[in-house]
């Protein structure tokens, strides 16, 4: 690390007049307490040492004692931006990168690496190939918390990414009832709901009901969104010391007009071409239908020597039903003069995925040397099985000139009849322990590990995904507080990921291996009140999956699909991360993330399409008299990126979204966003030789009315 550098991190942690400074652009990560809802902590700080997380190591843990930088987007900032799905969630997270490669198929990275562990409440929520398949909606979560870097002990498997823990929301003790309404650009229509507390006179039975629908056109031809979100929940105090948690939720995305696939970028001699921001290669016979259904019973024990058990069962149901439209060129590109040279290839998709898994775990304080430690020692199985048919039509789809795109569109060919292109099972068993021992009142240090077998078998779109596999992964950290205000940190770990990619003969790739190493600063300043972090991170990776082009007709692996090649990437850079307020009325943020992604043998630079350098910032002002006020504005930052090959090039560029809200009454409240407020055209992506462009500048007006 260069001097100038560790000058910087030190000054940004240390001094609050920089803080102060930094924090007028910011972005808010981690203010509301885990067991509220945020409009109940109104005026409550909670900054690094009041925070809690159990998603790094399964211990209860502050941030301020965590090895490792977590991030949390909370209630506050969900409800004032309007987030009101997943993407736009991570889109305002540090050092987390959205890939929104097609409408209805997202990816997501930190740090240089896919990110494919997701949570709730700190179980694994598998996604089928590591993909967001629809948006999830948010309605369902009290706040999501971003762990990054390698996360093996609660993980398992994965990258040294990042993992993405959703924090449902709970029963309350207490009745509480709210509803909203928003419209906004597009004729985009959405209504939520949530209504919960005690459903006996002594609250020992509670309970919680939320709804939301959402109903939009786009900005895209072709494409309109209709969701219904649904979430049941109850818990149960069996005894004083024993609760009992039950909860379904489902969510049903049905998707017309969608993209598979995106944009040819260039003509035949290389030639960018000026696509409308609406253009879109689909149609609207096309649909990307979703449902998406997940149950789970959840038992803890609390012991009076401070002890806990718990036991988590949970069962995930995934239905797809697609009908898909992908427009590719040949080997001559699309003609600069007559726009001709698109064709497209058709395909309905029916499957179904299923998965089971149990985690049980006990957590505790225990005694030794004449000092107080934690401990958690905990254990897991899952079994998941998917099934995914193909009809794929023979009928070769010519595409009109692309200039003529938006009031033409390609005929829905014929269909020969389904058969079944994958069938793959995965059985996963685990074994953890993590102690957090208090050597001295400054010296806190972590040591855990993970221990897994992991078998599969089945095949997909003739690869074959048969594997067996254990690792065992050691998790070290230590944090040293300097005085009241900072601590310093460091931690290690390594991780493997087995990786469902293929390469272009449509053999499925070796597991990557990696190693992951972090240090940094965590601080509190202005009586606690602002929270300031600094990481400085390296992370090895060998035989990742890098893409390298997209299976054709006559080619061995599904068309439309993609193909990889095995690289050792290593991925550096370091982090800064500001959030709390500045006053009580004055609430702020800031991300800031700056990183190196080489290939190790030629030392090249890898994975060219993810930005080097972001900026994610965020900030509120309230003024109480006058109607509770409050205005806001943020801001995301990235610079320029490009195709693997550098034939496209996406520039650097700033999206500015802006907010109000007022209390209407005293029930109430009225919310106005404006995203894109420059009206900034760019692509979504360039993880793959096409893409798509953002939004352009849209508006939303919401009302929220609470019982």
């Amino acid at each position: 690390m260069s001097r100038s550098l560790r000058a910087f991190l030190l000054a940004a942690a240390l001094s609050p007049a920089i803080l102060a400074g930094v924090a007028h652009a910011a972005e808010v990560v981690a203010v509301d307490a885990p067991a509220a809802d945020a409009d109940d902590l109104e005026g409550v700080v909670v900054t690094g040492a009041k925070t809690r997380t159990s998603a790094v190591t399964g211990l209860d843990m502050s941030l301020r004692e965590t090895p490792q930088s977590v991030s949390i987007i909370d209630q506050s900032l969900i409800r004032d931006f309007a987030l009101t799905n997943v993407n736009e969630v991570l889109l305002s997270a540090t050092g987390v990168n959205v890939e929104k490669v097609e409408t209805d198929r997202t990816y997501y990275n930190s740090r240089g690496f896919d990110i494919s562990n997701f949570q709730a409440d700190g179980v694994g929520l598998p996604l089928i190939w590591g993909i967001q398949f629809g948006e999830l909606d948010t309605v369902l979560f009290d706040r999501v918390e971003i762990v990054r870097g390698a996360n093996s002990m609660m993980t398992g498997t994965g990258n040294p990414s990042a993992t993405v823990n959703y924090v449902r929301k709970r029963p309350t003790a207490e009745f509480q009832a709210s509803a909203a309404l928003q419209y906004g650009s597009w004729d985009s229509k959405r209504l939520e709901a949530d209504v919960s507390g005690p459903l006996n006179e002594s609250g020992t039975l509670r309970g919680r009901l939320i709804y939301a629908n959402e109903d939009r056109d786009s900005y895209l031809d072709h494409y309109k969104v209709n969701r219904n979100v649904y979430g049941a929940l109850l818990a149960w105090d069996v005894t004083d010391n024993t609760t009992a948690t039950f909860g379904w939720s489902m969510q049903d995305n049905r998707a017309s007009g969608v993209l598979w696939g995106a944009l040819p970028l260039t003509y035949g001699d290389g030639t960018l071409i000026n696509y409308d921001v609406s253009a879109s290669t689909s149609a609207d016979w096309t649909y990307w239908d979703v449902r998406d259904q997940t149950g789970f019973a959840e038992l803890e024990h609390r012991f009076d020597n401070g002890w806990r058990v718990k036991a988590i069962a949970t069962a995930k149901r995934f239905e797809e039903h697609a009908k898909l439209l992908y427009a590719y060129t040949l080997e001559d590109g699309v003609d600069p003069d007559t726009g001709l040279g698109v064709y497209g290839s058709s395909g309905v998709y029916p499957s179904i995925y299923e998965s089971y898994t149990l985690d049980t775990y006990a957590s505790g304080p225990f005694t030794a040397f004449g000092r107080e430690h934690q401990l958690v020692v905990g254990g897991q199985i899952s079994r998941s099985e998917g099934f995914e048919y193909e009809d794929f039509s023979g009928d070769t789809i010519v595409y009109a000139p692309v200039t003529s795109w938006g009031s033409t569109q390609p005929a829905q060919p014929t269909y020969p009849g389904a058969y079944l292109a994958a069938n793959e099972t995965n059985k996963l068993a685990r074994f953890y322990a993590a102690t957090h021992l208090s050597v001295t009142d400054q010296l806190k240090l972590v040591a855990g590990f993970n221990a897994l077998k992991l078998k599969a078998y089945g095949f997909s779109y003739g690869a074959d995904m048969v594997r067996d596999e254990s690792k065992v992964s050691p998790y070290l950290g230590a944090v040293y507080e300097l005085n009241k205000n900072v601590s310093l940190y460091a931690s290690y770990t390594d991780i493997f990921n087995p990786q469902s990619e293929v390469d272009f003969g449509n053999q499925k790739l070796a597991a990557v291996h990696g190693k992951s190493y972090e240090a940094g600063v965590k601080s509190e300043w202005l009586d606690g009140r602002l929270y300031v972090t600094a990481a400085v991170f390296k992370a090895v990776q060998n035989g990742l999956a890098a893409y390298a082009g997209t299976f054709e007709d006559g080619d061995d692996g599904k068309v439309g699909g993609s193909y990889y090649t095995a690289q050792d990437t290593e991925s550096k850079g370091y982090e800064i991360e500001v959030s709390g307020r500045i006053t009580d009325n004055w609430r702020v943020g800031a991300g800031w993330t700056d990183l190196e992604i080489e290939d190790r043998d030629s030392g090249a630079d890898a994975r060219v399409f993810l930005p080097r350098k972001t900026l994610k910032a965020s900030t509120t002002y309230s003024l109480p008299s006058l109607r509770n006020l409050k205005l806001g504005a943020a801001v995301r930052w990235q610079d320029e990126i490009h195709l693997e090959d550098f034939s496209v090039t996406q520039d650097a560029y700033a999206v500015v979204d802006l907010m109000a809200g007022i209390d209407v009454t005293d029930k109430i409240r009225a919310t106005l966003n404006v995203r894109n407020v420059g009206d900034e055209k760019y692509l979504n992506s360039l993880m793959w030789n096409q893409a798509y462009y953002a939004a352009p500048r849209s508006a939303s007006v919401r009302l929220d009315y609470r019982f």
